[in-house]
């Protein structure tokens, strides 16, 4: 039966973990072993002339957008050679590999052998070609029509007590165009349940930008970077989650620009890059980044702030006018001297040793920004997947406002998103917490009433689903199960289903822990080459900044039946919905202009959408605090200053903080290989970075195999046979990759206000292995 499909195989034969290799880790990123990886990977998977056509019109404008990382294009020089990084190429090559899997395969695989794969080994299988479905009860997956699939999903649909025993998941790479037609769908059939991908990594930005800027975006643009003083990149590992990055680092300290890092661990990609597409990079020569590097603590982040705030406030004290930007605290911001009475109550030392970090180096960087206002800040996960992640977030902004370091050129808040267009599905009303305004306006252009009740977000659907209260879950692309928390829980979740669909372009381990029926529908991905009418059609995409842009696929299709995201949204609502709909659902899945013009008539900034989408570029979306418009959530048109204590780390005897990150050989839960040569990991991932302090105080070795605990809510989580690695990395202090050690995330330890699971932050115990 495939019930018994294990959702997470650990290796539970210590032999299986003998070929790991460990070598000295990276000072630096990139250089021509990316290029001479990037190329192995294409050549392997699609050829040479399929993969290089790819490579040379990814990223351009003329061609498609990457479907990994968000991090923009160039406005203006994008290279002639390759505008790409080595994970980029990637991820190219997995969607263009010549590899499909048919009928056949199925028929030839059972659910539950598959699923004794690795994440790895089920990923390289390679792409789907036809629809699938799984009956109750069987165990193998087998065809089905389009229209089969459709009347089917629909039934089950139709069949439900309530639209809300529905959920409908999106993943980051789903285009503006399906995203919108997706939420209208889901809409006109009754629910806000439309948990995302957002909801477990930048929840906490949005929610914390939001309230304190009105917007839940950052405020600079690419050329910001080229122009500033002081770049500081918080919990975010450029070098293996946004390589192309590097690029505007790289450019940023050639025009004088100081980078301050703040990382638990020494990242490659902090200290320095050697840019393969340069004659100095070519040549092996590095271009060293960081200037100051702050080794903090696990969500010592706060606690660091707030040491830097009061060096400074101390230094403003000393020269009134001269750190602080008084004039814009005066005609921007509203807390102020509640703000400093709170600073006045932190003793400096005990925020460094809260922070981790020496109190020399804390106020070597309070001066590298004493003098300057001109200061981008950028952050990720290690920031936004805590429990105070939102709060953290807020005193980002208390660190700009106190410079002035936001609306003008050259500074603002960078928050650097990990999945291209994820920015983009929540400007679509992706959201289980629509504004009133934006349903109202759904309301006025389409004539039906949309649902008002606020749905379910990522750890709600999972809680719904585990107490039965959800019977269906749609996935619009995305690998749910590996990306979520608490895996065995999740898994028991997804089994209590009826029904569980997903839009795929590859085969994952969420096809393989189901509910009674399941479903595969097959897309296509950014680089092939979407045919609707006879006429080679484009879609769009958003990225970090707030850029618009097209994406043209030009690949040849791997299997004539595949249809895009948006044929597949709208040919199942117009199953579901049929009569009662008043949505011209054939109009939008025939022409994706007709699809952008009624999103120019909801969507503000959207206005004369297909006219300005076809620019070269594309355009920005209007960005209020980009140009010193604010409008928080409590102070109107001023930002107020956010007043947070420190996190309270409450941890037994023996506990270690553990933060889940990606291997330089994956994007997020597509693992491109089992080696991490920046970190010096080689051939495996059920690996445990630990400080050699903690190895010898526990009477560990390296190479040690053990297994790891997590005792949250008095639920005991395991996660059997991890190897044990010296590192970089602050006492008490370790780190694993996920999707391997997403068993020990619980579900109910979440963010306050955004709800996203501290995957940052797990509180462990470390045993040697018990042989079973």
């Amino acid at each position: 039966m495939s019930k018994d499909a294990k959702e997470q195989p650990s290796a539970e034969n210590p032999e299986e973990l003998l070929n790991l290799k460990i070598s000295k880790p990276k000072v630096w990123a990139a250089g021509i072993p990316a290029v001479t990886v990037a190329l192995v990977d294409i050549l392997q998977e699609s050829g040479f002339v399929r993969g290089m056509e790819g490579l040379f019109k990814m990223n351009k404008k003329d061609g498609f957008d990457c479907s990994g990382c968000a991090w923009p294009d160039p406005d203006d020089d994008r290279s002639p050679i390759a505008e790409y990084c080595e994970n980029g190429a990637k991820a190219l090559a997995e969607e263009a590999t010549t590899k499909k899997l048919t009928a056949e395969f199925f028929a030839q695989n059972a659910v539950a052998d598959l699923a004794k794969l690795n994440d790895y080994e089920i990923g390289k299988k390679g792409r789907i070609a036809q629809p699938m479905y799984l009956p109750k009860d069987a165990t193998h997956y087998q065809p089905i029509s389009w229209d089969e699939a459709f009347k089917k999903i629909a039934g089950k649909l139709n069949s439900l007590a309530s639209p809300n025993e529905a959920a409908f998941y999106t993943s980051g790479r789903t285009s503006n165009e399906a995203s919108f037609t997706y939420q209208l769908f889901v809409r006109e059939y009754g629910t806000n349940n439309l948990p995302d991908c957002s909801n477990m990594c930048h929840e906490s930005t949005g929610v914390g930008l939001a309230e304190s800027i009105g917007i839940g975006k950052g405020t600079v643009t690419l050329n910001d970077f080229y122009d500033t003083d002081v770049i500081i990149i918080i919990g975010q590992n450029p070098g293996t989650n946004h390589p192309r990055m590097l690029t505007a680092l790289e450019k940023a300290k050639k025009n004088g620009s100081q980078i301050i890092a703040v990382n638990p661990l020494h990242e490659a990609g902090l200290m320095g890059f050697k840019n393969p597409q340069t004659v100095k990079g070519f040549l092996g020569m590095t271009t060293h980044l960081a200037d100051l590097y702050l080794q903090v603590k696990i969500n010592g982040d706060m606690a660091l702030l707030k040491a830097i705030e009061k060096l400074l406030y101390k230094a403003e004290l000393e020269n009134p006018g001269k750190v602080f930007d008084q004039e814009f605290i005066k005609n921007s911001t509203k807390g102020y001297e509640a703000f400093l009475d709170h600073l006045d109550q932190f003793d400096i030392n005990h925020l460094a040793d809260e922070a981790g970090i020496p109190l020399v180096q804390i106020q070597q960087a309070a001066d590298m920004l004493k003098n300057k206002s001109r200061i981008i800040i950028c952050w990720a996960m290690g920031v936004t997947q805590h429990k105070n992640g939102v709060d953290t977030v807020k005193e980002i902004v208390n660190l700009a406002i106190l410079k002035g370091a936001i609306g003008k050129p050259g500074a603002g808040l960078c928050p650097v998103r990990g999945h291209s267009n994820v920015q983009g599905n929540r400007t679509m009303m992706i959201f289980d917490k629509p504004q009133p305004r934006q349903l109202d306006r759904l309301k006025e252009v389409f004539g039906f009433e949309p649902p008002r009740r606020h749905g379910y977000d990522v750890v709600e659907t999972i809680q719904a689903m585990h107490g039965g209260k959800l019977k269906v879950f749609f996935a619009m692309g995305g690998n749910f199960l590996s990306a979520t928390p608490d895996t065995t829980y999740t898994a028991e979740a997804m089994r209590r289903l009826e029904m569980s669909v997903h839009v795929s372009t590859k085969l994952n381990r969420s096809h393989l822990v189901h509910g009674d029926e399941a479903l595969i529908l097959p897309t296509l991905s950014r680089s092939d080459k979407d045919m609707v009418g006879g006429e080679a059609q484009f879609i769009s995409c958003e990225n970090s900044m707030g850029v618009v842009q097209t994406s043209k696929g030009m690949l040849k299709p791997i299997s004539k039946d595949l249809l895009n995201e948006n044929q597949i949204v709208c040919r199942l609502a117009k199953a579901t919905l049929g009569s009662r709909s008043v949505v011209h659902w054939d109009t939008y899945a025939n022409s994706y202009d007709a699809v952008r013009d009624v999103i120019a008539k909801v969507i503000p900034g959207f206005e004369d959408y297909n006219q300005k989408v076809r620019l070269p570029g594309g355009f920005y979306l209007p960005n209020g605090p980009r140009a010193g418009k604010f409008k928080s959530v409590q102070y109107g048109d001023k930002i107020g200053f956010n007043i947070a204590g420190l996190p309270n780390h409450q941890m037994a005897a023996g506990e270690y903080r553990m933060a889940t990150i990606r291997s330089h050989d994956q994007f997020n839960t597509t693992i491109y290989g089992l080696n991490d040569r920046y970190r010096g990991i080689h051939n495996e991932r059920r690996v445990i970075f630990m400080n050699e302090r903690d190895i010898a105080k526990a009477g560990f070795k390296e190479g040690e195999h053990v297994d790891l605990y997590n005792n949250f809510g008095g639920v005991e989580r395991v996660a059997r046979l991890f190897v044990v690695v010296s590192y970089n990395i602050p006492e008490g202090n370790t780190a694993t990759y996920y999707p391997e050690a997403n068993v020990l995330i619980p579900i109910d330890s979440v963010a306050e206000k955004s709800n996203t699971p501290t995957s940052k932050l797990v509180f462990i115990s470390v045993k040697k292995h018990e042989v079973k």
